[in-house]
């Protein structure tokens, strides 16, 4: 290992890991309501009902009732899940940084922060391969919080039980990172593999030329 005060990495799971198109999803769920794909994607994936789901507030159940209710939704609920997981794909640059993550894991502690659903969660575990790179893996809707609130930063430290200067942190939304860099982690945007590169090796948790 390095001599980089830095002792744990912790990455997001969606657009770094795991690539997703909530479009996907709306275009689909248009055919059995009687609103189009954009009206369901500003209603549906970015409104409170969602954001109580990914915390954990609600479970499933009531996730799609009222989902069923804002969209007066002609499907059922089995048919329904298949629909909402429908939103995930592989990338090759997805695939660069779980065999990044699967490096440096011997050497560094390596973890994975996501505003995330169950629902998700156990369909990606099921058809997507890809958590057995990270120690420990933080889920909003596990913790009750989700990102930016600074609460979910301070969590996660907490459990981690390092300071926030040792934790390496990147993202895909500049807000998230914004708002972990304030409390003293480690915090880089991701864009794409050769910025993870330059960025980690920034902070000596690889060599420059890796």
């Amino acid at each position: 290992m390095s001599d980089s005060r830095i002792k744990v990495v912790l990455c997001d799971l969606g657009k770094v890991l795991v690539d997703f198109d909530h479009k996907r999803s709306a275009q689909r769920i248009s055919g059995f309501c009687a609103k189009n794909p954009l009206e369901i994607y500003n209603l549906f994936f970015d409104s409170q009902v969602t954001v109580a789901f990914e915390e954990g507030k609600i479970g499933p159940q009531e996730f799609y009732s009222r989902v069923k209710e804002m969209l007066a939704l002609k499907l059922s609920y089995d048919s329904f899940v298949p629909i909402w997981n429908d939103i995930f794909f592989l990338s090759a640059g997805n695939r660069k940084v779980y065999s990044l993550l699967n490096r440096l894991k011997a050497d560094y502690r390596t973890a994975m922060l996501s505003n995330i659903n169950i629902l998700h969660y156990e369909y990606l575990k099921r058809s997507f391969p890809v958590f057995d790179v990270f120690h420990q893996l933080f889920l909003s809707y596990e913790l009750g919080l989700a990102k930016p609130d600074k609460s979910i930063y301070h969590k996660v430290i907490s459990i981690l039980g390092v300071s926030a200067e040792e934790v390496f942190y990147c993202d895909d939304r500049p807000e998230l990172v914004e708002s972990a860099s304030s409390l003293g982690i480690r915090s880089f945007v991701f864009r794409d593999v050769p910025g993870l590169l330059k960025d980690l090796a920034g902070l000596d948790i690889i060599p420059a030329r890796a």
